[in-house]
């Protein structure tokens, strides 16, 4: 018999803002303002405008295809050091933290 309670869609769900990654809109949103800002005039805004909807394009399309892309991309970068392609008869075995062998 199933679950008469499943687990509801809306929990395993990803937390995006206007289709893009939280955290990557807002800060794409606050770095075009103040570079808006810092120039000045209405050229400022007039050119900000248009790298914001750019930007919000890109992490549209990226939170489309992974929701979870960023921090994918974080993980994969704190790891780079553990998993070097070394393969061979004689290669060396990277340096494990000693709190993983517990």
């Amino acid at each position: 018999m199933l679950d008469a309670h499943p687990i509801h869609e809306s929990i395993n769900r990803a937390q995006q803002l206007l289709g893009g990654d939280r955290e990557m809109v807002v800060a794409s949103g606050v770095i075009v303002a103040v570079v808006a800002l810092s120039i000045g005039n209405i050229w400022g805004f007039l050119l900000g405008i248009p790298i914001w909807f750019l930007l919000l394009a890109a992490l549209q399309r990226a939170g489309k295809a992974d929701p979870l892309m960023r921090q994918v991309y974080i993980r994969h970068t704190k790891y780079r050091a553990y998993y070097p392609a070394k393969s061979g008869l004689y290669s060396q075995s990277p340096h494990v933290p000693p709190h993983w062998m517990k």
